[in-house]
């Protein structure tokens, strides 16, 4: 891609990323997928021979028929962003992006043979300047991870799976992949968290277009470290019927929960990993074919465990004391789900207290692990 593509000049100078891989900014278990499906051979060619059965084509007639294509003609700002985007992370191609109307702040990046971007008015009108640039950043790192492509999936298999509801063996099986599905893809939306942040290159800007999808135009009257405080208490807060509640009210979205999102964007931006990209330390593209599975597995599961290991959740702290062989795990099962783990008669366990040096989180320690609304993006 020459320089000649992308004749728009930033509003201000930010850091380009030549030949980054999507491996720099990816999520432990996004990347560890994305690596494991790169390495067999024909998946591309299998995914692509999909495309026949999926609404890929209906779609792309859709936004080009109801939509208004972005370009140096329409939405001009939201071409140069795009462009800027393509450029700081090196896209070889910029994919076309549609603006439809509809109030609902969204944004989402579909496709098999070619990604598209598609972003809603609502969200146009909701964002600033640097808070749009993330969001296009995000919606570009969707493109370099190729998450496209399984967004389509998801979407293709979510609608089969209604039409077939009334098949009781078929719609659980569908249901299990969906399940599966969402998992991974929420995890991708953190990914392209991070892609955005890379993008933007403006952290500020980033809490401020999260806080706005979860609370609205009303900057004002809403505070960034309040906003994170939320995340806190979210995660560590109640008892194991809380935690459940949280696994049961997340698994049919295909986005972390916002400020959970937020938290682990304003984690990521803190840590060595974010500051080594930005000093030009990063994986390159043209390294992807000898990524290592068995590596990209280990990074991930080393990354569950020190999940588990430092959550504050109830349950997350409950799995840590039965992996250390907690003691008395009856009476502290039962205090996790009565909430009453400080009234127990003196001697704190492994996971009451400090103490022990298990499983506990010093309490200057940030929020939830790494960071649009509705589908597959903003």
């Amino acid at each position: 891609m020459t320089d000649s593509s992308h004749e728009s000049v930033p509003s201000r100078q930010r850091r380009r990323f030549p030949g980054i891989s999507s491996r720099a900014y990816e999520h432990p278990a996004d990347r560890s997928a994305l690596v494991a499906l790169r390495k067999l051979t024909g998946f591309d060619t299998v995914f692509k021979a999909l495309s026949g059965l999926l609404p890929e084509r209906s779609l792309r007639l859709l936004f080009l028929s109801d939509s208004v294509r972005v370009s140096d003609a329409q939405f001009a700002h939201l071409n140069d962003m795009l462009r800027d985007a393509c450029y700081i992370l090196d896209l070889e191609k910029v994919p076309p992006m549609y603006v439809k109307q509809d109030p609902q702040p969204n944004a989402m990046c579909i496709g098999l043979d070619e990604p598209i971007i598609v972003v809603t008015t609502g969200l146009v009108e909701l964002l600033d300047e640097e808070e749009m640039r993330a969001v296009v950043g995000h919606e570009a790192g969707h493109a370099l991870s190729g998450h496209a492509v399984y967004r389509t999936i998801l979407l293709f298999l979510t609608n089969l799976a209604v039409k077939v509801a009334w098949i009781p063996l078929g719609n659980m099986a569908i249901t299990a992949i969906v399940t599966a599905l969402r998992e991974w893809f929420r995890k991708s939306e953190l990914s392209a968290d991070r892609a955005g942040l890379l993008v933007g290159q403006d952290i500020e800007a980033s809490m401020r277009g999260l806080m706005k999808i979860a609370g609205g135009n009303h900057l004002h009257e809403m505070n960034v470290d309040a906003f994170l405080a939320q995340a806190d208490e979210y995660e560590k807060g109640g008892d194991l019927r809380d935690s459940v509640l949280k696994i049961l009210n997340v698994l049919p979205r295909t986005h972390p929960f916002t400020t959970v999102r937020a938290a682990e964007l304003k984690k990521w931006s803190e840590s060595r990993d974010f500051q080594r990209i930005m000093d030009g330390h990063y994986p390159r593209r043209d390294e992807d074919k000898d990524t290592s599975v068995t590596d990209s597995f280990r990074d991930s599961a080393s990354h569950y465990a020190d999940t588990v290991r430092t959550s504050k959740d109830p349950l997350m702290k409950l799995v840590g004391d039965i992996a250390g062989g907690a003691g008395d795990l009856g009476g502290k099962l039962r205090d996790r789900f009565t909430g009453a783990g400080g009234a127990r008669g003196g001697a704190a366990g492994p996971a009451d207290g400090p103490a022990t040096g298990r499983g506990e989180r010093p309490d200057e320690s940030q929020g939830p692990e790494e960071g649009g609304p509705g589908t597959s993006g903003a």
